[in-house]
């Protein structure tokens, strides 16, 4: 009987001794082993992130790194729609990261992920005129997509107009968060999002 070939990402990262903690994200955080992480833009169904691995929806992120809401305040010029450019970006932080744990750098980001997606946040409704905050509980889905997002704008926050490069920025992101460090910008973010929710019940 022929041996089932295991695929790693790129090669470089076996991803299937890596398990999703929270049962919550269980379902969305794809760690599928690729040799290349490119969908091409094919995952556009419903749900349709959720086949898409978590570390290629990292490199997506990157490409709109400044973007703050609706406000396009920042713009850096590292990351491109490239996406060459942009996966280099995270082969490197990886590299680094992996220098400074001597952990499987995906099984940091996802750790780092689950930290920093927050269980609650809130919407505004309208009643009677008046506009209320109202606490609601979060997708897992949308709990991924925020986690991801605060950690690239902590990345390019710790890089933009500083000697560090993003990858670097992207690396103490990623470590700081996987340990629930409140020098993380997307920990912080998570922690406030959840506050703002508790005073909103």
């Amino acid at each position: 009987m022929t041996e089932k070939i295991k695929f790693k990402l790129f090669d470089l990262y076996d991803t299937s001794g890596i398990e999703v903690k929270d049962l919550g994200l269980k379902s969305v955080i794809n760690l599928q082993p690729k040799l290349i992480l490119k969908s091409y833009g094919r995952n556009v169904g419903k749900f349709g992130q959720a086949k898409v691995n978590v570390v290629e929806r990292l490199m997506n992120r990157i490409a709109v790194a400044g973007h703050r809401g609706k406000k396009h305040k920042i713009e850096l010029g590292h990351a491109t729609g490239k996406y060459s450019k942009n996966m280099k970006i995270v082969l490197e932080a990886f590299k680094l990261i992996e220098k400074r744990t001597g952990k499987n750098p995906v099984e940091v980001l996802v750790k780092a992920v689950e930290n920093c997606s927050p269980r609650d946040e809130i919407t505004v409704i309208e009643y009677g005129g008046a506009r209320y905050p109202q606490a609601v509980d979060v997708s897992p889905l949308r709990r991924v997509n925020l986690a991801i997002r605060w950690l690239v704008h902590g990345a390019s926050d710790k890089a933009f107009g500083k000697k560090k490069s993003i990858s670097e920025g992207l690396a103490d992101e990623i470590v700081l968060a996987s340990e629930s460090n409140g020098d993380s910008f997307a920990y912080r973010k998570k922690n406030e999002a959840e506050k703002q929710a508790d005073s909103a019940r």
